[in-house]
């Protein structure tokens, strides 16, 4: 038997913090799918760099080309309105213990911070692109502008599609791929999981990837 989850909001789905269930959607704590954190790196107006920490993304492509797909960012934030002005972006890997370091970005992101001072990174200039990337990442995509569309249409969030024109990766992950994995590998976020009888709200988990098998 399952549970099933509609459109409607369930009036018994208790929020985790006040205004939860206005930021996202109740499919997100009713689903609770497991993403990829990162950094989108940009300049602010200012000249001062600007750090993002986000997940609700995938990466794709074909043999044309690869693209990084990033839904949920806010339209009210420094990063989306430098990305519309800038037309490029950095995205930043790093793995789990750099986790406090990138949520001190988020509680002092005022336009006149340098965010890369508050977390401690290293800065390191795009060759592809005229934005920071972030020295500690293990992996960095250098990203120009391909799409933004506001999915909801309700000026809230939008989803920004980049095309990756760079790859850098740090030397001995390009030569041991198993470091990609666990501790020192990809971040995850797993979003808290509602109890689907009661309604109770779960805490958000922060993942490492434990590889089950080979294929």
């Amino acid at each position: 038997m399952k549970i099933q989850i509609g459109e409607a909001f369930p009036d018994y789905f208790q929020p985790a913090y006040p205004e939860e269930f206005q930021l996202f959607s109740h499919f997100e704590t009713a689903a609770a799918i497991p993403s990829p954190l990162f950094a989108i790196t940009t300049w602010k107006q200012n000249g001062k760099p600007n750090v993002c920490f986000h997940a609700w993304s995938c990466f794709h492509g074909d043999s044309a080309a690869f693209f990084a797909v990033m839904g949920n960012l806010y339209q009210h934030t420094h990063t989306y309105a430098n990305i519309l002005r800038e037309k490029c972006f950095g995205l930043n890997f790093l793995p789990a213990r750099y986790y406090d370091a990138l949520v001190e970005t988020i509680h002092h992101n005022q336009e006149e911070q340098d965010e890369f001072a508050v977390g401690g990174f290293s800065l390191l200039q795009g060759e592809d692109i005229s934005a920071p990337l972030i020295q500690q990442a293990f992996l960095n995509l250098e990203c120009t502008l391909e799409e933004v569309r506001d999915l909801t249409g309700s000026g809230r969030t939008a989803m920004i599609t980049g095309r990756v024109r760079r790859v850098w990766v740090e030397e001995r992950y390009g030569r041991q791929m198993d470091l990609r994995w666990g501790p020192e590998g990809f971040m995850l976020l797993s979003p808290p999981p509602q109890n689907l009888e009661t309604g109770a709200p779960g805490q958000s988990g922060i993942a490492a990837l434990s590889v089950q098998r080979l294929d």
